[in-house]
């Protein structure tokens, strides 16, 4: 029995792998990260960058984000990494980048990639919040929530079954500041291929179990490190 092959099976395209660290900010934090992958594609096509496509029966333009971002969340640590056909300068991909930017999108760096996806394991976030109680108030409920032995949520598994999940040891807090109407939080999560702790899955926990109502949630993504405690870009 023949076997079918694709096409382009015994082509050998050169490709260049380059790293883009990236801003999502104002009103890009909107688009989802499905959406956002479908507006890259077309970025990267109207900036006439040579991109490799992926060899097999469906080729296709070659974009990989190893660390979803939540919706309604800023950046401007985002990481994609794309392959060329072309050796270009990391400067000039980033102008090509960013004269093809929407609203929202800015290339911070292009570089060669370093470490490997697999490599992240923390994400680090700042989160302001706004509660129906004083800032100080809030403040102390959330050392209040954060001094907890345990701090259960429910997790769905595999077999779309729930389960109680102690997410207390996950939890790393960077600093809570209380300013003049929010409280600024500064927190450390798990992420990447091992376990994976949300940020808004932290603040929903806060609200439920301090009895809080959570008003206003203004929240970024400062870092993304290594087990190390490095940078991973």
């Amino acid at each position: 029995m023949a076997v079918i092959e694709p096409k382009n099976a015994r082509l050998r395209i050169e490709r260049f792998d380059y790293r883009i660290v990236f801003a999502k900010e104002g009103r890009a934090i909107y688009i989802s990260h499905l959406d956002m992958m479908r507006a890259f594609q077309r970025i990267i096509k109207r900036a006439k960058l040579p991109v490799w496509h992926t060899q097999g029966f469906n080729p296709h333009v070659y974009i990989m984000f190893p660390l979803a971002l939540s919706l309604g969340m800023e950046s401007r640590c985002e990481v994609m990494d794309i392959a060329l056909i072309e050796k270009l300068a990391c400067d000039e991909v980033k102008q090509r980048l960013n004269a093809s930017m929407p609203e929202g999108f800015e290339v911070i760096s292009v570089g060669e990639p370093v470490n490997k996806h697999t490599d992240i394991a923390f994400s680090c976030y700042e989160a302001r919040i706004a509660s129906d109680k004083t800032p100080e108030e809030t403040k102390e409920m959330f050392e209040g929530f954060l001094s907890r032995e345990t701090i259960e949520i429910e997790k769905r598994t595999k077999k779309k079954t729930t389960k109680l999940v102690d997410i207390k040891p996950y939890i790393e807090c960077e600093g809570i500041e209380a300013g003049d109407d929010c409280v600024t939080v500064r927190l450390r999560l798990p992420s990447g291929t091992g376990f994976n702790l949300n940020l808004n899955v932290v603040i929903d926990a806060f609200a439920e179990l301090s009895g809080t109502a959570v008003e206003t949630l203004c929240a970024r993504r400062t870092n993304i490190l290594m087990e190390n405690g490095e940078n991973f870009t």
